[in-house]
């Protein structure tokens, strides 16, 4: 705990994006206000149509809301090696803790999406109220109410919630008879604290299915049976390296991630959040990207682990052989194409509109994905794990089209429209074909003699082209592009990557900072200060890459400034604007992954040092 303070003021319904802390239970995740209010939640699928989404829409998206009725002090943090969070309310009669989580069953994940919210009394005694108020999913669908022998039923869509609990009094629509009905489309309450008195509100939901109703004793014990869960979990990795909690923090930001059902890993938990102040980049997060899944699974092969990393990797070579064998950017969560971007009825956090489901990015070339499924792989492999003859020969492809494609134009790893020959994904393609060399020599994929010459050579000749045309002695840094003189953080991968951690490389760290750096923090690429906000991932990829090229010292003082940007719970979103605020889709999972790969890296170069 950091200490009561007073909370994040709303405006128009919408607080600051710092203001969230985020639950989960493996297949969707809840973002909570430090007012105790939840403003995102899709039921039962993190990637299912939100049926709260008052974080993009504070009018009609819906919203969960929990708080005292006076004024009060908040103070809040996640149960120790859990995602399961505890905030406390202080006002001038009293003290009251909520512990909210998305629970998980016996077995493991349960068949439906449960949350629940627990309020017991410290001291004193504190009024609340409390409110479920569906939204209309993402603007599509209407929200009804049917009443059931077992009280009201409130429907999205296909969509169906319930509210139990104990003790919440909680005031039903007086209206009877069986079936859809007018009335009250919300769940409302209030009720009186005690110093030891004890609470339950439970919001169940499933998808086109059957509810189960579940008794308010046996989920008031999945809150203890999830903290024990994820403590188990958080048992099997370790870290006693710098930056202990905040690492730490970000692991389990990850495992909010991972959509247990597949193994995939969302890139972030929420659609819509806008990137800049103009909403011309308010685009859908919940898919897996190639290169985020394997920055992932790279980061928890780093801490011994084994089910998630394995999961992963079958289930990204899975979706590879499905469609075509061929290299695509990302999928939906259940393995699927995406089909483009949809324009929702939402107004956009802050009015910040529109708000799209999709992504548009799904049909670009980017050469360096290449890269990730194979570097991946490498390190997959070297770890003792044997590729299998499918994947051997799917591998295969990929590094021959590295060496095929590698001399065409792209969109880079920033999905521009603007086809370039871009820096980073020349050395994208290197890193390719080093890591299927790797492979090959340690019998890991078996190409043919030719092949793997062919991969030699073209490793070289990337070499040779990346030195004569994309350094610029002028500029004193590799240029995101030849025949532009605009810098690109993204070339900060491949210090790490061992393409380049000599002078050259040293300079570029420099040429970055004098122009895209704000304090600690980077911008994308030359120009974007005009169009959005810093980006978490490049600060932390500039504290590797000193690292890498023998600035240890820097790279120390670099993160030590970095960790403090998380918010008050640990969580990071995709992009901090100059004065602070959090802008973009969060918990973003690419923020968490550098931040932990920037630990990793420069723990173990000062360890060699």
């Amino acid at each position: 705990m950091q200490g009561f303070h007073a909370p994040f003021e709303r405006d128009g319904g919408y607080v600051p994006l710092r203001a969230y802390a985020g639950i989960g239970d493996g297949r969707t995740i809840a973002l909570i206000a430090d007012d105790g209010q939840i403003d995102w939640l899709p039921l039962p699928e993190m990637n299912t149509e939100p049926v709260i989404a008052g974080l993009v829409d504070a009018s009609s998206g819906g919203r969960f809301e929990l708080r005292p009725t006076a004024d009060f002090e908040v103070e809040r943090s996640y149960i120790e090696g859990s995602n399961v969070l505890t905030t406390r309310f202080r006002t001038e009669t009293g003290t009251v803790e909520i512990t909210d989580a998305l629970v998980t069953g016996v077995a493991g994940r349960l068949p439906w999406a449960e949350l629940v919210r627990r309020i017991v009394g410290l001291e004193g005694s504190v009024d609340l109220t409390w409110a479920v108020v569906p939204g209309n999913n993402f603007g599509t669908e209407p929200v009804t109410r049917v009443d059931t022998v077992h009280g009201p039923l409130l429907r999205a869509g296909d969509i169906n919630l319930v509210l139990i609990g104990s003790d919440h009094g909680r005031t039903d629509p007086t209206e009877e008879g069986d079936g859809e009905v007018e009335g009250p489309l919300e769940f409302r309450g209030a009720f009186t604290t005690a110093e030891g008195s004890r609470h339950i509100l439970c919001l169940c939901g499933t998808d086109d299915e059957p509810i189960h109703l579940p008794n308010a004793d046996v989920v008031d014990q999945g809150i203890d049976r999830t903290v024990d869960n994820w403590e188990l979990w958080s048992k099997n990795f370790h870290w006693d390296g710098p930056w202990s909690e905040t690492v730490t923090r970000s692991m389990l930001a990850l495992k909010l991630l991972i959509y247990s059902p597949t193994g995939a890993i969302a890139a972030a938990a929420t659609a819509g959040l806008p990137e800049d102040r103009t909403g011309d980049k308010n685009w859908d997060y919940r898919y897996a990207w190639v290169r985020d899944l394997a920055y992932t699974v790279g980061a928890l092969l780093d801490f011994g682990l084994r089910e998630e990393p394995h999961a992963a990797v079958s289930w990204i070579l899975n979706c590879l052989k499905e469609h075509g064998r061929e290299m695509h950017i990302f999928f939906g969560l259940d393995g699927s194409l995406p089909d483009g971007t949809h324009e929702t009825g939402s107004e956009g956090w802050r009015g910040i509109g529109p708000v799209y489901s999709g992504n548009p990015a799904s049909d670009q070339l980017q050469l360096g994905v290449y890269a990730d499924i194979l570097a991946i792989l490498s390190r997959y492999a070297s770890g003792g794990n044997i590729i299998d003859a499918s994947t051997d020969r799917l591998l295969c492809s990929f590094a021959d089209d590295a060496c095929r494609r590698w001399e065409e134009k792209d969109s880079g790893m920033w999905e521009l429209k603007d086809l370039q020959h871009y820096t980073s994904s020349k050395m994208g393609c290197w890193q390719a074909i080093d890591s299927a060399v790797h492979l090959a020599e340690i019998g890991q994929l078996h190409p043919d003699p030719d092949d793997l010459e062919a991969w030699k050579r073209n490793k070289t000749l990337i070499e040779e082209w990346v030195s004569e045309n994309a350094w610029s002695e002028e500029r004193g840094a590799y240029l995101m592009h030849p025949g532009s003189d605009r810098l690109d953080a993204s070339v900060l991968l491949h210090a790490p990557t061992g393409f380049d951690r000599g002078e050259r490389m040293s300079r570029t760290i420099d040429a970055i900072r004098a122009e895209l750096g704000r304090g600690s923090l980077l911008y994308r690429y030359s120009g974007m200060p005009d169009e959005e906000s810093t980006f978490v991932a490049c600060a932390f990829w500039c504290a590797s890459a000193l690292a890498c090229v023998g600035r240890v010292d820097e790279a120390v003082e670099m993160m030590d400034d970095l960790v403090g940007q998380v918010n008050d719970v640990g969580m990071l979103a995709e992009m901090i604007s100059e004065d602070g605020d959090f802008m973009g889709n969060l918990p973003q999972g690419l923020s968490h992954l550098a931040l932990v790969n920037a630990a990793i890296t420069i723990s173990q170069l000062t360890e060699k040092d």
